[in-house]
């Protein structure tokens, strides 16, 4: 199974966790409040990347996922942003 890099599964997990704590917010015009679609879409995003079908499980495995990453070395660490603007091999 592909794992997603750290920084966007940290990102995922820190949104999540903003929004859930913050509550609901406004709702929309025929639809679902703005923070609730998007805690929706990510609770759907954390359960796809982690192989889960519950947001609690995808978030315990997300923090296990996290944690492993933080006891890698610096130099086994890879930045989301490492090469971008490199030029492309031909």
């Amino acid at each position: 199974m592909l794992k997603p890099h750290p920084t966007v599964l940290r990102r995922l997990v820190e949104e999540y966790e903003t929004l859930t704590a913050a509550g609901t917010g406004t709702a929309t015009a025929g639809g679902p409040t703005v923070p609730n679609a998007r805690i929706n879409d990510l609770a759907y995003t954390l359960c796809v990347s982690t192989g889960t079908r519950d947001v609690r499980h995808a978030l315990a495995t997300a923090r296990r996922w996290l944690a492993g990453a933080d006891d890698l070395p610096a130099a086994g660490r890879r930045d989301a942003g490492a090469g971008a603007g490199a030029p492309a091999a031909v």
